[in-house]
């Protein structure tokens, strides 16, 4: 009798752990499904390889995804369920108990090119470094945390190479190129740590953040940042994000030179030189910490040099009123749509090559399908633009011509990696199918 008192709860609970599993297994493996049948497969970043013979199907990897909705339990082995959700967090290969998964960029059918760097982010050419989003850390986190320990490794081959001493004259021991997440957390680390040093930066502080578009939502972690220490940011905008940084910026009276284009880098007797559109920097080791984009990809049709034609939203709201179309797939382009949606009297239409916005986060592609069912945005899928008038804008569609009227076009097509200036360096630059 007492064995049966005792064994039937634990009957049920037995009972009611398979169930759930059952549950879990078979949501997972319809958002799998609904992922591939949306063509939604590709992820855009570094993502995870499950190594199925390792995997033990424990749940750590998902429960450890900030994006909650990129792995899944499918057949007992983990899976990448959602594939687009995927913004290249790590954290699945952390929690991973047994080593299985492994983080690779591109895919089989999609290659990514990925500068070569070494394990302490000193590429092939001695003395030159890469951090950030040039190197495929596009999160905010993850370039931060590069720009601090790409400091470190600068500050290790100054010693190894017996130079860790104030150089003459104007000699830096780093020169770091670029402003964004990695270059000013660079810079602070160059501070604390009391390396000579100059950061250059041709546009604005802040790099790729700084051109979202206004109110964008900035997804942070807790990260550390040099000389200020641990910041815990959950949700925060753009602009709060960008007047934190100032803030710390201008507290530790960062050396920063704005408006400096570099046009080369060269191996000089002092070390290395870097020649921009206003002068000469000499220093012992440059940091490259600047964005993938590089120039911006154009359309190459006719009428994209008409000066209505952009290549990034900066203000909505000089748009008001207007007919505007945007060009693009991908979160940039979803999210200067929307955000010309939300834009009073502003008439909206997005044109993208593809039947599915792949490359974009779901988040995006929610807002993005809210706009569209309030009439506030117009989509053309499988569409490409022909010719740019002057008030007008063609686009073909399934083999039929469609003309627009139109007031301002915004290309959000992405860049072309700055490949041809890192081989002028010498810095050697490896195509990524689904490779670590």
């Amino acid at each position: 009798m007492s064995m049966l008192a005792y064994g039937l709860p634990i009957g049920g609970l037995v009972v009611g752990y398979l169930v759930l599993i059952q549950v879990r297994d078979r949501r997972s493996r319809q958002a799998l499904e609904e992922s591939q049948a949306a063509g939604l497969t590709e992820p855009a970043s570094l993502h995870p390889v499950i190594n199925a013979s390792l995997c033990i199907g424990c749940t750590s990897c998902v429960r450890a995804c900030p994006e909650q909705s990129v792995l899944g339990i499918v057949d007992g082995k983990a899976e990448l369920i959602n594939p687009t959700h995927c913004i290249g967090h790590g954290a699945c290969r952390t929690a991973c108990p047994m080593g299985a998964i492994t983080l690779v960029f591109g895919t089989a059918t999609r290659g990514v090119d990925i500068p070569l760097v070494g394990p302490n982010f000193e590429t092939n050419v001695p003395g030159i470094f890469i951090a950030g989003e040039l190197g495929g850390m596009g999160l905010i986190r993850n370039a931060i945390t590069q720009g601090r320990q790409a400091i470190e490794a600068v500050e290790h081959y100054l010693k190894d190479q017996g130079r860790r001493t104030q150089p003459a004259g104007d000699i830096y021991e780093a020169i770091i190129v670029g402003a964004g997440p990695a270059g000013f957390a660079a810079s602070l680390a160059a501070k604390e740590r009391g390396l000579s040093y100059v950061t250059l930066e041709q546009e604005s502080f802040g790099g790729t953040v700084s051109h979202y578009p206004r109110g964008k939502i900035v997804m942070t972690a807790p990260v550390d940042l040099p000389i200020v220490g641990r910041t815990r940011f959950k949700e925060t905008t753009k602009e709060s994000l960008l007047e934190f940084w100032q803030g710390v910026r201008k507290q530790n009276d960062l050396r920063i030179h704005y408006s400096e284009q570099v046009d080369a880098i060269d191996r000089v007797p002092e070390g290395i030189a870097v020649t921009t559109k206003n002068g000469r920097y000499v220093g012992r080791t440059v940091l490259l910490s600047i964005g993938r984009r590089g120039t911006p990809r154009k359309l190459g049709v006719g009428g994209e040099d008409l000066s209505k034609v952009v290549y990034r939203l900066i203000d909505p709201e000089q748009y008001e009123g207007q007919h505007v179309l945007v060009v693009g797939g991908g979160d940039s382009a979803l999210e200067a749509a929307i955000s010309l949606a939300d834009t009073e009297g502003t008439t909206v239409s997005l044109s993208y090559r593809g039947d599915a916005f792949s490359r974009a986060k779901q988040k995006n592609r929610d807002r993005a399908e809210t706009a569209v069912d309030s009439g506030r945005l117009d989509v053309f899928l499988n569409s490409e633009v022909r010719n740019i008038g002057e008030d007008t804008v063609l686009l073909t569609r399934d083999g039929q011509e469609l003309a627009l009227r139109n007031d301002a076009v915004i290309v959000c097509a992405g860049g072309v990696l700055p490949s041809a200036f890192l081989k002028t360096i010498g810095i050697e630059v490896e195509t990524k199918y689904g490779s670590a």
